[in-house]
């Protein structure tokens, strides 16, 4: 039976495999990868659909990797199962796997022009001579190298490297590409640049892709779905922006940008909002938790959602969802600056405010005292 296939517009602009059952087409189930008894990957089950850019973003030492090499089948699951279009890979010879891997070295031969490095993997796989010109012509094309094609690796600046690694790894066309750190070493305003050109590349082939990343602003440009990792587990899964709006734990909110968490103690539950009660401050949230009363929770609110101002601020919700702080420290950082607030307890609030303005008379410096303000949608409660 035919997989159905849909397809929509991610917020990242980039097309996507919507991420729904019927569009399965790598399944993770269950799988464990235990070295003597520490579990680098623990029971760990995903769903990706065909021609998704799926991330796996975590720190070091949090399995990520490990599960990538499972994926290639670098490293075998001791329990549990990788079914890749209906197919267990675990029942495929080496030479039938329809998968590949780019790493983060690249690992180009240095002895060998960029049309040889593309074409080696044709070579090795039998292919004929007038098919193999094809290919590796249509990969230099689709990358834009044709005129390097003569060159030697080192001939190549960083991201025309990175582009030959990706042509060399898309002309057998497989099935699953996995990127392994494939940004890791550019240089930042290089890898920010390389990132849309990637996704361009991968989503004009159409192939399914899974990629590892501690860089948290590359997951988000690239991937359709992240799922957030620690301890060998998955602690969510979800598109960019509802793993940065949502977070569903204290870790995911804390790993992912930057982040105030405030400890507090639930006061008020209704149905419409909710009352948490900090040391600093106190949250009005709008809308309930169904806890209980007195249960200890935190409270997170990004910095770039909160108001910085001089005088007190005014709102319908009283004294909720309000702090003054001492300006302890600023960085300016050309469209935003980002200040620290030292409050009464000795906690700090980061504040992000957008420089809309050029040059501003009031402009908040060191050693101010100002007020910090938020809307009672810019919380997020965490309970885990």
């Amino acid at each position: 039976m035919a997989v159905a296939e849909q397809t929509k517009k991610t917020e990242n602009g980039h097309a996507a495999a919507a991420a729904t059952p019927n569009a399965t087409y790598l399944q993770i189930q269950d799988v464990v990868k235990d070295f003597n008894g520490y579990k680098a990957v623990n029971n760990v089950t995903l769903n990706i659909a065909k021609g998704e850019i799926f991330a796996l973003l975590g720190s070091s030492g949090c399995g990520k990797t490990t599960l990538l090499r499972m994926l290639g089948r670098f490293d075998t699951p001791t329990s549990g199962r990788i079914v890749l279009d209906g197919r267990d890979l675990a029942n495929l010879p080496p030479y039938d796997c329809p998968i590949n891997m780019m790493f983060q070295s690249y690992a180009l031969f240095p002895h060998l022009t960029v049309w040889e490095n593309i074409a080696f993997g044709l070579r090795r796989q039998g292919m004929a001579k007038d098919k193999l010109v094809a290919r590796v012509e249509a990969m230099l094309k689709l990358v834009q190298l044709g005129k390097f094609a003569q060159r030697k690796p080192h001939q190549l600046s960083g991201g025309q490297q990175q582009r030959v690694a990706l042509a060399r790894s898309l002309a057998r066309q497989p099935q699953l590409l996995l990127l392994d750190e494939p940004l890791g070493a550019l240089d930042k305003k290089l890898r920010e640049e390389t990132q849309i050109e990637l996704v361009n590349i991968i989503e004009s082939v159409g192939v399914t892709c899974v990629m590892v990343t501690h860089d948290q602003e590359e997951a988000m440009t690239m991937a359709s779905r992240i799922a957030v990792m620690s301890e060998g587990r998955i602690l969510q899964v979800g598109p960019p922006s509802e793993i940065y709006e949502t977070p569903a734990t204290r870790f995911v909110a804390d790993f992912i940008g930057n982040v105030n968490m405030m400890e507090g103690t639930l006061t008020e539950d209704h149905a419409d909002h909710a009352v948490i009660e900090c040391k600093d401050c106190s949250h009005y949230v709008g809308h309930g938790i169904t806890g209980s009363e007195g249960m200890s929770m935190s409270v997170a609110v990004r910095p770039e959602k909160i108001q910085l101002q001089r005088e007190m601020p005014t709102s319908e919700f009283g004294s909720h969802n309000r702090v003054q702080g001492t300006v302890r420290e600023m960085a300016y950082f050309g469209s935003f600056t980002v200040y620290r607030l030292a409050l009464a307890s000795g906690a700090t609030l980061k504040v992000s405010q957008s420089n809309t303005d050029r040059h501003r008379d009031d402009a908040l410096t060191w050693g101010d005292t100002a007020w910090a303000s938020w809307s009672p949608t810019a919380q997020v409660v965490l309970t885990q």
